[in-house]
């Protein structure tokens, strides 16, 4: 049966694969190269000759299938339903349902367009009693809730866990299904799965994230309750947000003790929640309000009254009688007194989507052998500093040769962030051997003495692969400007990247002739490597803002791998023959075949087309957001992310086909997924780790060691402990500041056996 199933569904184009009900996970050791790929018939045979259960991708690879995810029993589908027949009858019935083995209901649907992530939708408060808390033998609390187990944690005095109700699965997640044992098919046929428009998805999720109980929003910290006369903590405890929100336009659609509102110009349904005082919005279309956030009443009344301007709202309020009276002794107490400013409007960091995942990191081809060379004859292999080798390298080897339908070409800027004795010289040691034995030996180089050194060597070489160690400290030196030629550095690599489709105007030397000369179609490749903490130091807003940092492709490794014994250290042949191949190829017309090549055109397939126009357009998106947002730095990378992606798919396609490149779908896809993971781990680095000033910088490190620390949260001695350099007056200006904008808060440390409780700094 199960056998049968599996045929079926994958002929109606869902990419199954074998399952063990148990793990609730795939039995396949190695699955991930399914993500991107269906199985053959042949091989879903095998699997399912024996196979105790059945799961599926979602995602492109199934047709851009998402799944609904109901847990703890399903006890919130009943509400969610009722919410979704409000606003669009008849939604419900299309879609496919079926029961999970643990009670729980699944609800699957495919999209109009792809790249949906997984997201968690709807969490539950659930305060425990004492009587419901274990504490494991290594001190753990613990704690169970439907069949599942917990570690819970004490607020204002109350044990809670916050269990997920709803959940999506996205790009490359898994979901078991019927006919695995324990799971029933309730409604519909997976072979006939529903495509939803955008308008109808947003139904369905705007439903779960209305059940919502955890929100991100501000708590009040003692230390920040403390400071009395504020007039937006008064208004946060008395003011009349219901009036403020109708004032503008918000409707009451459902009363009760979580009411639901629904926003201007919205006829149906529902856009936020308010509930304890807390106006948690889940609808993308509530401007001023941003999705998935919660806001306090002062926070509504400034956003809606004065546009986000938290002083003129904070003296209006004043002026209504908000906050403490002024002393009415008569004696001028201003001399004496500081007057807290009002908290900044919450800011919440970018999304973090981690390391960039293994899957990303192979490429088809004449990349794929260079980085099976050099894991295999490394002391220590490294995947992220192979990867950024081998594309480095491609991307040299192509370079004025190739490009693709839009003029892009393959010059590329590699960041490899990794520790020391990670093995950040073997994969340059690699490149090097490869272009000396195709006899491009003069270019490559290590450092970047100048500017003007730079120029110099790319008009005798106009294609260079710059293959250097230490990066930050170039960044380094370029943030403090004291030095000018390190600023020459910057301009001359900025300009080149932008100049590869073109022509570069070399600088006009001080009483040498005014034409020095240009440089057609340059290509510069770089492949640079930093110790990360060293790097992350280094960021400033200038680097952020300057286009350096956008241009760059920036990946992290993980711990250092176990030694081996290198393999044989002889070349493969087939390696030699590309890399000799794209160093013997010719594309110019007679005596200007070198000065002036004429690259080969790699054209588009329709497919590949179509999804590089829809990364433009989410690109652009995001810029329109930062740019409204007076975000810079998110202005910066975004406007990037559609360039670099190409010239990764067109490198993509001259590995994959040296002979007659194509960036076809698979190029496409590959470079839009890269891009999209590492421009918002990029962004989410940035803000983590960049800083305005000195005490900007010492702010955010304050603020990653609370973050960092088990269950983000740590004592005030231990704080100290680990800051022994900033001085105690000084860290104490910043823990307030911290406290006052609402990135920590304090809590009553939870005391397990005898002693007093103390208090703990706390990550929001």
């Amino acid at each position: 049966m199960i056998l049968e199933a599996a045929t079926s569904y994958l002929r109606s184009g869902l990419c199954v694969l074998p399952a063990d009900p148990a793990r609730k996970f795939t039995t396949l050791p190695r699955w991930k190269g399914f993500q991107s790929c269906l199985p053959s018939e042949a091989q879903v045979a095998q699997w399912f000759a024996s196979a105790p259960g059945m799961c599926l991708i979602a995602g492109a690879v199934s047709g851009n299938l998402e799944a609904m995810d109901f847990d703890c029993r399903a006890e919130a589908f009943e509400s969610w339903a009722a919410l979704v027949r409000a606003e669009m009858p008849g939604l419900l019935e299309r879609l496919v349902m079926e029961r999970s083995q643990s009670g729980g209901m699944h609800v699957i649907y495919r999209l109009s367009v792809a790249g949906s992530r997984s997201a968690k939708l709807a969490h539950k408060v659930i305060i425990l009693a004492d009587g419901d808390v274990a504490i494991a033998p290594d001190g753990t609390p613990q704690a169970e809730y439907c069949g599942k187990k917990y570690v819970p944690r004490k607020v204002d005095g109350h044990w809670r866990i916050e269990p997920c109700l709803i959940e999506t699965r996205g790009e490359g997640g898994l979901i078991l299904c019927a006919p695995t044992p324990g799971y029933a098919l309730q409604q519909g046929r997976f072979e006939e799965l529903p495509a939803l428009s955008d308008a109808e998805r947003s139904i369905l999720i705007g439903a779960a994230r209305s059940l919502n109980e955890c929100w991100k929003g501000q708590d009040a910290s003692p230390m920040v309750a403390a400071v009395a006369g504020r007039p937006g903590d008064e208004f946060n405890d008395r003011g009349d947000v219901r009036e403020l929100l109708v004032r503008h336009g918000w409707t009451l659609a459902r009363s009760g003790e979580n009411e639901y509102w629904r926003r201007p110009g919205k006829n149906a349904g529902s856009s936020a929640t308010l509930k304890d005082r807390v106006f948690y919005v889940f609808s993308s279309n509530a401007a001023p309000f941003e999705p998935q956030r919660a806001y306090a009443p002062f926070t509504v009344y400034a956003l809606l009254e004065h546009g986000g301007d938290y002083a003129a709202a904070a003296a209006a309020l004043r002026a209504q009688g908000f906050g403490q009276a002024p002393d009415a002794s008569g004696v001028d107490l201003s001399a004496f007194t500081c007057s807290p400013a009002e908290p900044a409007p919450p800011t919440d960091a970018p999304e973090d989507p981690g390391p960039v995942p293994d899957e990303l990191l192979r490429i088809p081809g004449f990349i794929g052998q260079v980085m099976d060379y050099t894991l295999a004859t490394a002391p220590y292999p490294d995947t992220v500093l192979a990867f950024c080798g081998a594309v480095s390298l491609q991307g040299l080897l192509a370079g004025r040769k190739v490009r693709d339908e839009a003029d892009n070409r393959s010059s590329l800027y590699l960041l490899g962030l990794a520790n020391s004795g990670v093995g950040k010289d073997h994969p340059r040691k690699v490149n090097q051997r490869i272009l000396m034995h195709c006899g491009l030996a003069e270019t490559f180089a290590e450092t970047f003495a100048s500017g003007e050194g730079i120029e110099d060597r790319m008009l005798v070489q106009p294609a260079m692969l710059f293959q250097t160690d230490e990066m930050d400290g170039l960044i380094s030196a370029i943030a403090r400007g004291k030095e000018i030629r390190f600023e020459g550095i910057m301009n001359v690599l900025l300009k080149m990247y932008t100049s590869a489709n073109g022509i570069y105007a070399m600088r006009v030397k001080a009483g040498k002739n005014a034409n020095r000369g240009v440089i057609d179609q340059p290509c510069l490749c770089i492949f640079g490597t930093a110790i990360p903490k060293n790097f992350y130091e280094s960021l400033s807003s200038k680097m952020l803002t300057n286009g350096f940092f956008a241009r760059m492709l920036i990946l992290e490794t993980g711990k250092r791998s176990a030694g081996q014994d290198p393999a044989g250290d002889d070349l493969p042949e087939s390696i030699i023959a590309t890399a000799r191949y794209w160093s013997e190829l010719r594309l110019g017309k007679g005596n200007l075949e070198s000065w002036r090549p004429t690259p080969a055109v790699a054209p588009y397939t329709p497919g590949a087309k179509a999804m590089l126009a829809e990364l433009r357009t989410r690109a652009d998106e995001q810029y329109a957001k930062a740019e409204a947002a007076n975000d810079t730095m998110g202005m910066a990378i975004w406007a990037r992310a559609n360039e670099k992606a190409r010239r990764l798919a067109l490198v993509y396609a001259c590995s994959a086909n040296h002979a007659g490149p194509v960036v076809d779908e698979p190029a496409a896809r590959w470079a839009g997924q890269l891009v999209s993971h590492q421009t918002k781990r990029m962004l989410h680095m940035a803000f983590e780790h960049a800083s305005e000033n000195e005490f900007d910088a010492k702010r955010k490190r304050v603020l990653r060691e609370i973050r960092n620390a088990p269950s983000g949260r740590i004592t005030k001695t231990a704080l100290c402990r680990r800051l022994r350099a900033i001085p105690s007056r000084e860290r104490d200006e910043i823990i307030l500041a911290l406290l006052e904008a609402g990135d920590v808060r304090i809590e009553t440390r939870t005391q397990i056996g005898p002693g007093v409780p103390g208090q703990e700094y706390v990550a929001c």
